[in-house]
Protein backbone atom coordinates (compact mmCIF):
# COMPACT_ATOMS: atom_id res chain seq x y z
CA UNK A 1 0.00 0.00 0.00
CA UNK A 2 1.43 3.40 -0.91
CA UNK A 3 1.99 6.11 1.68
CA UNK A 4 -0.71 8.23 0.05
CA UNK A 5 -3.24 5.42 0.54
CA UNK A 6 -2.14 4.67 4.09
CA UNK A 7 -3.45 7.34 6.48
CA UNK A 8 -1.59 5.88 9.46
CA UNK A 9 1.77 6.10 7.71
CA UNK A 10 0.87 9.51 6.33
CA UNK A 11 0.21 10.76 9.87
CA UNK A 12 3.54 9.34 11.08
CA UNK A 13 5.41 10.91 8.16
CA UNK A 14 3.86 14.29 8.85
CA UNK A 15 4.73 14.01 12.53
CA UNK A 16 8.35 13.16 11.72
CA UNK A 17 8.59 16.13 9.36
CA UNK A 18 7.22 18.47 12.02
CA UNK A 19 9.59 17.15 14.69
CA UNK A 20 12.60 17.66 12.43
CA UNK A 21 11.44 21.19 11.64
CA UNK A 22 11.23 22.07 15.32
CA UNK A 23 14.97 21.38 15.67
CA UNK A 24 15.66 24.18 13.19
CA UNK A 25 13.28 26.73 14.73
CA UNK A 26 15.65 28.70 16.93
CA UNK A 27 12.99 31.23 17.94
CA UNK A 28 10.61 28.53 19.17
CA UNK A 29 13.38 26.68 21.00
CA UNK A 30 14.49 29.94 22.56
CA UNK A 31 11.01 30.63 23.89
CA UNK A 32 10.92 27.16 25.43
CA UNK A 33 14.22 27.75 27.21
CA UNK A 34 12.88 31.06 28.45
CA UNK A 35 9.88 29.25 29.93
CA UNK A 36 12.09 26.69 31.63
CA UNK A 37 14.28 29.42 33.11
CA UNK A 38 11.38 31.58 34.27
CA UNK A 39 9.35 28.70 35.72
CA UNK A 40 12.31 27.11 37.52
CA UNK A 41 12.40 29.86 40.15
CA UNK A 42 8.94 28.69 41.21
CA UNK A 43 9.99 24.99 41.32
CA UNK A 44 7.55 24.27 38.50
CA UNK A 45 8.58 20.62 38.24
CA UNK A 46 7.49 20.04 41.85
CA UNK A 47 3.83 20.62 40.97
CA UNK A 48 2.98 17.20 39.53
CA UNK A 49 2.15 13.68 40.67
CA UNK A 50 1.91 10.26 39.11
CA UNK A 51 -0.83 8.10 40.64
CA UNK A 52 -0.65 10.07 43.86
CA UNK A 53 3.13 10.40 44.35
CA UNK A 54 5.16 13.58 43.67
CA UNK A 55 7.32 13.00 40.61
CA UNK A 56 9.39 16.23 40.26
CA UNK A 57 9.46 16.18 36.47
CA UNK A 58 8.19 18.20 33.55
CA UNK A 59 4.93 16.77 32.20
CA UNK A 60 6.62 16.45 28.79
CA UNK A 61 9.33 14.18 30.20
CA UNK A 62 6.67 12.13 31.96
CA UNK A 63 4.98 11.63 28.58
CA UNK A 64 8.32 10.67 27.03
CA UNK A 65 8.89 8.06 29.73
CA UNK A 66 5.55 6.35 29.14
CA UNK A 67 6.11 6.41 25.37
CA UNK A 68 9.56 4.85 25.69
CA UNK A 69 8.44 2.16 28.14
CA UNK A 70 5.59 1.24 25.80
CA UNK A 71 8.00 1.22 22.85
CA UNK A 72 10.85 -0.69 24.49
CA UNK A 73 8.68 -2.98 26.65
CA UNK A 74 11.41 -3.54 29.25
CA UNK A 75 11.27 -6.31 31.78
CA UNK A 76 13.49 -4.25 34.11
CA UNK A 77 13.70 -0.49 34.67
CA UNK A 78 16.64 0.65 36.82
CA UNK A 79 16.39 4.15 38.31
CA UNK A 80 19.08 6.10 40.14
CA UNK A 81 17.35 8.58 42.44
CA UNK A 82 14.05 7.96 44.21
CA UNK A 83 13.02 11.15 46.10
CA UNK A 84 9.24 10.88 46.70
CA UNK A 85 8.91 7.84 44.46
CA UNK A 86 6.77 9.26 41.67
CA UNK A 87 9.11 8.13 38.91
CA UNK A 88 9.23 4.59 40.32
CA UNK A 89 5.44 4.56 40.40
CA UNK A 90 5.25 5.81 36.81
CA UNK A 91 7.58 3.08 35.57
CA UNK A 92 5.85 0.39 37.63
CA UNK A 93 2.40 1.44 36.43
CA UNK A 94 3.57 1.21 32.83
CA UNK A 95 5.03 -2.26 33.45
CA UNK A 96 1.70 -3.26 34.98
CA UNK A 97 -0.04 -1.99 31.85
CA UNK A 98 2.32 -4.02 29.67
CA UNK A 99 1.47 -7.12 31.70
CA UNK A 100 -2.24 -6.43 31.38
CA UNK A 101 -2.12 -5.89 27.61
CA UNK A 102 -0.05 -9.03 27.07
CA UNK A 103 -2.53 -11.04 29.12
CA UNK A 104 -5.45 -9.67 27.08
CA UNK A 105 -3.70 -10.50 23.81
CA UNK A 106 -3.12 -14.07 25.01
CA UNK A 107 -6.64 -14.42 26.39
CA UNK A 108 -5.26 -15.09 29.86
CA UNK A 109 -6.36 -13.96 33.32
CA UNK A 110 -3.78 -11.54 34.73
CA UNK A 111 -2.15 -12.40 38.04
CA UNK A 112 -0.39 -9.13 39.02
CA UNK A 113 1.73 -10.83 41.68
CA UNK A 114 3.15 -13.21 39.07
CA UNK A 115 4.72 -10.46 36.97
CA UNK A 116 8.34 -11.00 35.99
CA UNK A 117 8.81 -7.30 35.32
CA UNK A 118 10.42 -5.07 37.94
CA UNK A 119 11.51 -1.54 38.74
CA UNK A 120 14.67 -1.19 40.83
CA UNK A 121 15.25 2.16 42.53
CA UNK A 122 18.52 3.26 44.14
CA UNK A 123 18.98 6.26 46.44
CA UNK A 124 21.57 7.28 48.99
CA UNK A 125 18.81 8.32 51.40
CA UNK A 126 15.37 6.74 51.15
CA UNK A 127 13.42 8.70 53.71
CA UNK A 128 11.09 6.64 55.84
CA UNK A 129 7.88 8.46 54.89
CA UNK A 130 8.68 8.06 51.19
CA UNK A 131 9.59 4.39 51.56
CA UNK A 132 6.34 3.76 53.45
CA UNK A 133 4.25 5.51 50.79
CA UNK A 134 5.95 3.59 47.97
CA UNK A 135 5.59 0.24 49.75
CA UNK A 136 1.88 0.90 50.36
CA UNK A 137 1.15 1.84 46.75
CA UNK A 138 -0.93 -0.60 44.64
CA UNK A 139 2.00 -1.14 42.21
CA UNK A 140 4.56 -1.72 44.97
CA UNK A 141 4.78 -5.43 44.10
CA UNK A 142 6.68 -4.37 40.99
CA UNK A 143 9.21 -2.23 42.90
CA UNK A 144 12.38 -3.03 44.81
CA UNK A 145 14.73 -0.48 46.36
CA UNK A 146 18.38 -0.30 47.38
CA UNK A 147 19.64 2.36 49.80
CA UNK A 148 23.20 3.54 49.20
CA UNK A 149 25.33 5.62 46.88
CA UNK A 150 24.79 4.59 43.27
CA UNK A 151 28.53 4.80 42.55
CA UNK A 152 29.75 2.71 45.50
CA UNK A 153 31.18 -0.65 44.49
CA UNK A 154 28.86 -2.71 46.68
CA UNK A 155 25.75 -0.96 45.33
CA UNK A 156 26.95 -1.36 41.75
CA UNK A 157 27.46 -5.08 42.38
CA UNK A 158 23.99 -5.38 43.94
CA UNK A 159 22.38 -3.73 40.91
CA UNK A 160 24.33 -5.87 38.45
CA UNK A 161 23.39 -9.00 40.36
CA UNK A 162 19.73 -7.95 40.40
CA UNK A 163 19.83 -7.36 36.64
CA UNK A 164 21.06 -10.88 35.86
CA UNK A 165 18.45 -12.83 33.96
CA UNK A 166 16.68 -9.78 32.59
CA UNK A 167 16.87 -9.42 28.83
CA UNK A 168 15.35 -6.01 28.13
CA UNK A 169 16.61 -3.24 30.43
CA UNK A 170 16.01 0.52 30.50
CA UNK A 171 18.08 2.78 32.79
CA UNK A 172 17.25 6.21 34.26
CA UNK A 173 19.89 8.41 35.93
CA UNK A 174 18.47 11.15 38.18
CA UNK A 175 20.45 11.35 41.41
CA UNK A 176 23.52 13.51 42.15
CA UNK A 177 23.94 15.80 39.12
CA UNK A 178 27.70 16.49 39.22
CA UNK A 179 29.81 15.57 36.20
CA UNK A 180 31.92 12.98 38.01
CA UNK A 181 28.95 11.29 39.67
CA UNK A 182 26.90 10.98 36.48
CA UNK A 183 29.91 9.83 34.48
CA UNK A 184 30.54 7.11 37.08
CA UNK A 185 26.87 6.08 36.85
CA UNK A 186 27.10 5.92 33.07
CA UNK A 187 30.19 3.74 33.24
CA UNK A 188 28.52 1.44 35.77
CA UNK A 189 24.96 1.16 34.46
CA UNK A 190 24.77 2.14 30.79
CA UNK A 191 26.31 -1.23 29.79
CA UNK A 192 23.21 -2.90 31.28
CA UNK A 193 20.97 -1.19 28.70
CA UNK A 194 19.67 -3.52 26.02
CA UNK A 195 20.08 -2.88 22.30
CA UNK A 196 17.24 -0.64 21.14
CA UNK A 197 16.55 0.55 24.69
CA UNK A 198 17.56 3.78 26.41
CA UNK A 199 19.71 5.24 29.14
CA UNK A 200 17.91 8.43 30.12
CA UNK A 201 20.04 11.08 31.83
CA UNK A 202 17.89 13.74 33.47
CA UNK A 203 18.79 17.35 34.32
CA UNK A 204 21.25 17.79 31.48
CA UNK A 205 19.51 21.18 31.14
CA UNK A 206 21.73 22.47 33.95
CA UNK A 207 24.38 23.18 31.31
CA UNK A 208 22.00 25.54 29.50
CA UNK A 209 20.66 27.45 32.50
CA UNK A 210 22.13 30.61 34.10
CA UNK A 211 24.92 29.92 36.59
CA UNK A 212 23.06 31.90 39.23
CA UNK A 213 20.42 29.17 39.46
CA UNK A 214 22.77 26.68 41.12
CA UNK A 215 24.73 28.74 43.65
CA UNK A 216 23.80 26.39 46.48
CA UNK A 217 24.39 23.19 44.55
CA UNK A 218 27.55 21.17 43.84
CA UNK A 219 26.76 21.20 40.10
CA UNK A 220 26.72 24.05 37.60
CA UNK A 221 27.75 24.90 34.04
CA UNK A 222 30.70 22.71 32.90
CA UNK A 223 29.97 20.32 35.81
CA UNK A 224 26.66 18.54 35.28
CA UNK A 225 24.90 15.58 33.62
CA UNK A 226 25.22 16.99 30.08
CA UNK A 227 28.99 17.37 30.32
CA UNK A 228 29.11 13.79 31.64
CA UNK A 229 27.06 12.57 28.67
CA UNK A 230 29.35 14.33 26.22
CA UNK A 231 32.41 12.80 27.89
CA UNK A 232 30.90 9.30 27.97
CA UNK A 233 29.89 9.33 24.32
CA UNK A 234 33.48 10.06 23.23
CA UNK A 235 34.39 6.45 23.98
CA UNK A 236 31.02 4.69 23.71
CA UNK A 237 29.80 4.75 20.10
CA UNK A 238 27.23 2.09 20.94
CA UNK A 239 25.06 4.95 22.26
CA UNK A 240 23.68 7.91 20.37
CA UNK A 241 21.62 10.93 21.42
CA UNK A 242 18.03 10.63 20.21
CA UNK A 243 17.45 14.29 19.38
CA UNK A 244 13.98 13.54 18.02
CA UNK A 245 12.67 13.14 21.56
CA UNK A 246 13.71 16.57 22.81
CA UNK A 247 12.55 18.18 19.56
CA UNK A 248 9.18 16.51 19.98
CA UNK A 249 8.85 17.54 23.61
CA UNK A 250 10.10 21.14 23.19
CA UNK A 251 10.16 21.42 26.99
CA UNK A 252 12.53 18.92 28.61
CA UNK A 253 15.03 18.80 31.46
CA UNK A 254 17.00 16.21 29.46
CA UNK A 255 18.40 17.80 26.27
CA UNK A 256 21.07 15.42 24.92
CA UNK A 257 19.97 13.08 27.71
CA UNK A 258 17.88 10.51 25.83
CA UNK A 259 20.60 8.02 24.89
CA UNK A 260 19.61 5.13 22.65
CA UNK A 261 21.70 1.99 22.48
CA UNK A 262 22.26 0.81 18.92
Amino acid sequence: MSTAANPVQQFEDEKETNIKAVGNDSALLGSCWKFLEDSAKYNYTYNFQWLGRPIIQLPQDMVAMQELIWQVKPDLVIEMGIAHGGSLILSASMLAMLDYCEAVEKGEVLDPKASKRKVLGVDIDIRSHNREAIEQHPVSHLIDMIEGSSIEDDVIEQVKGYAEGYKNILVVLDSNHTHDHVLAELEAYAPLVSSGSYCIVFDTAIEDMPESMYQNRPWNKTDNPKTAVWEYLKTHPEFEIDKSIEHKLLLTVAPDGYLKRK
